[in-house]
């Protein structure tokens, strides 16, 4: 018994649609990382003052940190996937 071939073998798009998926991803997950931990860290300053400047301010400096990281850490796995890709 033969498999028949199909009718589109090579499908333009379908690594472009791969690629899109990872990249979706890759924010829904960061995205989630970055709420956890922004609340987390906002809540534990919640639980020790009830003024809202220390918690404003713990707020901004978690979600300027959780950025800070994200983004040097996409920075250095992108760098290393194409440098192991030259190679």
């Amino acid at each position: 018994m033969t498999v028949p071939m199909s009718p589109h073998p090579q499908e333009p798009h379908s690594a472009n649609f791969a690629a899109r998926l990872n990249w979706l991803r890759a924010g829904v997950l960061g995205a989630n990382d970055g709420i956890v931990s922004v609340a987390a860290t906002v809540v534990g300053v919640a639980g020790v003052t009830n003024e809202p400047a220390p918690i404003l301010v713990a707020g901004m400096a978690a979600v300027v940190g959780g950025a800070i990281s994200m983004a040097l850490g996409e920075y250095v796995s992108v760098s290393s996937q194409r440098d192991s890709q030259r190679a």
